[in-house]
């Protein structure tokens, strides 16, 4: 498995990278994942954030966490084990990630790590859009995270 990890703001963000592969790591041994993938990282302000919202998704303000999935069928074959295959990309504002850590009482690195495990898990299949698949989605992030 791979991390392309893309800092658009200050290099203090850099220290995400680790985190973001530890994670990723983790994420893939609770769920046995074996295809050799690389995710695409990135981390941007409001601005920008807001700018994809608006053109991909048609909601015009800021949101937390973007993914785009590049395999939307989890049966796609893979071509060659020792090169990565495409996962999809993620995208997190930072500044969306330090006003929810505020409101929810807990640190920014517990909320940059929940934003990204929660798009890991999208780019993976999981979504929240039914009751049912939320209580799964949901339940996974908190076994990965640890707090389960």
């Amino acid at each position: 498995m791979e991390l392309d990890f893309v800092n658009c703001g200050p290099a203090s963000y850099d220290a995400y990278e680790e985190t973001f592969l530890n994670l990723m790591k983790k994420t893939f041994s609770h769920l046995s994942v074996k295809v050799n993938y690389l995710v695409d990282v990135t981390i941007v302000d409001n601005l920008k954030i807001h700018e994809i919202n608006r053109e991909y998704r048609k909601v015009d303000r800021p949101t937390d966490v973007i993914s785009f999935a590049f395999m939307d069928d989890k049966d796609e074959k893979v071509l060659d084990e020792n090169i990565p295959t495409s996962l999809g990309e993620i995208i997190i504002s930072y500044e969306k990630a330090e006003e929810q850590a505020k409101d929810y009482g807990h640190s920014i690195n517990r909320e940059m790590s929940f934003l990204f495990v929660h798009g890991l898990l999208h780019l993976l299949g999981y979504d929240h859009m039914k009751e049912d698949d939320e209580k799964v989605m949901f339940r996974l992030q908190d076994e990965i995270l640890g707090e389960r």
